[in-house]
């Protein structure tokens, strides 16, 4: 999953160094992204699957976190599916609107 991820020469090793630790580096990519087209129970089940990889993940608060900051819109990261990312950032929204 992180393998695809590039690093800018100017963002701090430190910064990535999480993703080194990744349960999923192991596990196949497409576990953690939707195929176009996707819905319903195919989506709840591979999201299930993806889930259960990184709830053994020592990392998964630090890959959340990221995913969270970084507005990632697309995958499972650090346990967390897209529209459980979406309604973090509706919330914060919202209490930033308050």
């Amino acid at each position: 999953m992180y393998d695809l991820l590039i690093e800018e020469p100017s963002v701090p090793a430190d910064f990535w160094s999480w993703r080194l630790w990744a349960a999923c580096r192991q596990a196949d990519r497409d576990l953690f992204f939707s195929p176009d087209g996707e819905r319903g129970s195919s989506k709840r089940r591979r999201e299930r699957a993806a889930k259960a990889i990184c709830a053994t993940c020592q990392v998964r608060e630090s890959c959340a976190a990221y995913a969270v900051s970084n507005h990632e819109r697309y995958g499972v990261w650090g346990g967390l599916s897209e529209h459980e990312r979406e309604l973090i950032w509706r919330d914060e929204e919202t209490r930033a609107a308050s």
